[in-house]
């Protein structure tokens, strides 16, 4: 029997699931002050990420956009995204991924500041 991942650490910072069914997967996602996800897109999913602590820039298809607590961003399936924290301060997100597939390998990486495909 395997078990199911519930959180990792990662050079940016953690993510932890805290919904995991059929229909659509959530996470708790903090990033580090002065990190940043990779510039990534999925094939099979769309998430909307909420934020709750702290301020963060949005990269979504090539275009930044500032977030705060209360701000919610849409990245449809296939748009290329990243979330930065500029600051001193973590920033926390919810992000609901929903659409047919929410593995760890649906993510295809266009930039990655630690060397991963």
């Amino acid at each position: 029997m395997t078990t199911k991942q519930l959180s990792d650490e990662r050079p940016w910072g953690k993510w932890e699931i805290l919904l995991d069914e059929n229909y659509c997967k959530v996470k708790r996602i903090t990033v580090k002050p002065h990190s940043r996800l990779s510039y990534q897109k999925h094939e099979k999913r769309e998430e909307l990420w909420t934020i709750v602590k702290g301020e963060g820039i949005v990269i979504l298809k090539g275009e930044k956009v500032t977030v705060k607590p209360g701000n919610v961003v849409h990245i449809p399936t296939q748009a290329a995204h990243r979330m930065m924290n500029e600051t001193d301060e973590a920033v926390i997100f919810i992000e609901i991924q929903r659409g047919s597939y929410f593995g760890e390998d649906d993510i295809i990486r266009l930039e990655d500041d630690y060397g991963r495909n």
